[in-house]
């Protein structure tokens, strides 16, 4: 009886981390406006302007908001601290 259980609570369990997974996957697909992907792809490109250029991503665009980003949680760590 207890396996039983123990097994029915992994099935319960497992069912809902699929059911988060799909709800984050359906979360993470871009919004089809148009339908086509020069569309899509224009989109893409004006949301990012520094870092995406026709479809492809530029490193050291990437790299200097990245750059940017740790500036700033060193800046804040360090007026955090006494």
């Amino acid at each position: 009886m207890r396996a039983a259980f123990s097994i029915l609570g992994l099935v319960i369990t497992l069912a809902v981390v699929l059911f988060m997974v799909k709800q984050q996957a359906h979360s993470l697909q871009p919004p089809a406006a148009s339908g086509s992907p020069a569309a899509s792809a224009a989109g893409l490109a004006s949301s990012a302007p520094g870092a995406v250029q026709a479809g492809t991503v530029r490193p050291e665009a990437v790299r200097q908001e990245l750059q940017q980003l740790v500036d700033q949680a060193a800046a804040r760590a360090s007026e955090a601290q006494p």
